[in-house]
């Protein structure tokens, strides 16, 4: 089951650099909570699918254009998939250009849980993993 958990979350970035707002709101559950980077301005806890997306698409209109591009490996822990990746975008608002690590939790072939990570080796013991 965790590979297709990993193939959920390749999905998922392929969907947003498609920006494929639709299939990427389907990957997740209805009840999915997304938790942002510390100091992030919009800190959250978003809590339910509707709060996640109106968070992304607020999120998506600050650039023209944005890209998550994995630069690490998708790491598989069982019901969790974490990545290193890197987060750019150009347009209206300074460019960006961010790395951070993002951690998915998947039941039910959705995102039930997400959160992001500055520091890769504190995301991995968040899965259970040492670097």
């Amino acid at each position: 089951m965790s590979q297709e958990n990993v193939e959920l979350v390749r999905a998922a970035f392929e969907a947003w650099n498609a920006g494929d707002m639709d299939a990427f709101s389907e990957m997740y559950d209805p009840d999915a909570i997304v938790r942002m980077l510390e100091g992030w301005p919009e800190p959250g806890p978003f809590v339910g699918r509707e709060a996640v997306m109106r968070w992304w698409e607020q999120v998506r209109e600050t650039w023209d254009a944005d890209t998550v591009e994995p630069i690490s490996d998708f790491v598989d822990a069982g019901d969790r998939v974490a990545v290193r990746q890197v987060w750019r975008g150009a347009g209206h608002g300074p460019d960006m250009n961010m790395e951070m690590t993002n951690v998915f939790m998947v039941r039910k072939g959705r995102i039930v849980y997400q959160e992001f990570f500055w520091d890769h080796a504190e995301a991995l013991e968040a899965v259970g993993l040492r670097e």
